[in-house]
């Protein structure tokens, strides 16, 4: 099913959401992290009214998320003048797998404005498709070309990669869809490697730039991903997201460990 599928197919209440998840959007034996956010920002904006946009979510990835039912419960950490804490739990048959807090706010008046420069053209067009046995069974959900940088297990000391990404869906466009946008990018230091090696994030820090994006399209989205630091088998990558025409719309933080 199509993220937009899932969404329609949620079954929300109050502080709560259910969504069942095939095999398709497995990252190994573990749901994509892009749909557990979902998962828990569906039942956070059962809390939130739409007129407040999304400015962070912070996620930390505790145990495996089986294909399946996964629920999700939220509750309101904190509601201010501007903005609204709230905390989701991921479940599944009560266990506990991932938590989030997300950060919604309205606009406010402010001197302070700097903008992210659009990013560079692409430095070569190599795809990077869903291959049965071999890639991730989500990355069936998107179409892809890696533009710049290395892809995993090129065996080559890369710190720094993008990619040109379509997500197969009829939209339209929301929160959720830029959650699974911006979770795509494989693990830099995953092009250091000769052979496929596991890799898995630990925490995820996203952030929402703009709320004007609603009328981008699907296709042509395009996230550059750097690796800043790496030791002792973990590693820090930074990614910006930028839509069709150049605007970067999330930055995005991760921290991340390697199977070597």
């Amino acid at each position: 099913m199509t993220l937009s599928e899932l969404l329609a197919c949620a079954q929300v209440a109050d502080g709560r959401a259910a969504m069942t998840i095939g095999e398709d959007w497995l990252q190994g034996r573990s749901l994509f992290g892009g749909i557990q956010a979902t998962v828990g920002w569906r039942a956070m904006r059962t809390l939130v009214p739409l007129t407040m946009p999304l400015r962070t979510l912070q996620m930390t990835f505790i145990e495996p998320v089986p294909n399946g039912t996964v629920h999700a419960t939220a509750h309101v950490l904190r509601t201010g003048k501007n903005t609204l804490h709230v905390e989701a739990r991921l479940e599944v048959s009560g266990k506990l797998l991932a938590s989030m807090i997300g950060v919604f706010g309205m606009p406010r008046e402010s001197r302070v404005r700097v903008e992210i420069s659009a990013p560079p053209e692409r430095a070569f067009d190599m795809p990077f498709g869903f291959l049965p046995g071999l890639t991730p069974s989500f990355m069936q959900q998107f179409d892809v070309s890696l533009v710049d940088g290395a892809p995993p297990f090129a065996n080559a000391q890369a710190t720094h990669a993008a990619y040109q990404i379509t997500l197969r869906d009829s939209g339209p466009l929301t929160e959720a869809h830029l959650l699974v946008f911006a979770d795509f990018v494989p693990p830099v230091a995953l092009s250091w490697m000769a052979k496929p090696t596991p890799g898995s994030s630990l925490t995820w820090m996203f952030e929402l730039l703009r709320e004007d994006f609603t009328a981008y399209p699907l296709a042509g989205w395009r996230a550059d991903a750097q690796l800043v630091a790496a030791r002792d088998g973990y590693t820090s990558q930074s990614t910006t997201l930028s839509a069709p025409d150049g605007t970067t719309i999330v930055l995005s933080r991760q921290s991340m460990v390697v199977f070597d």
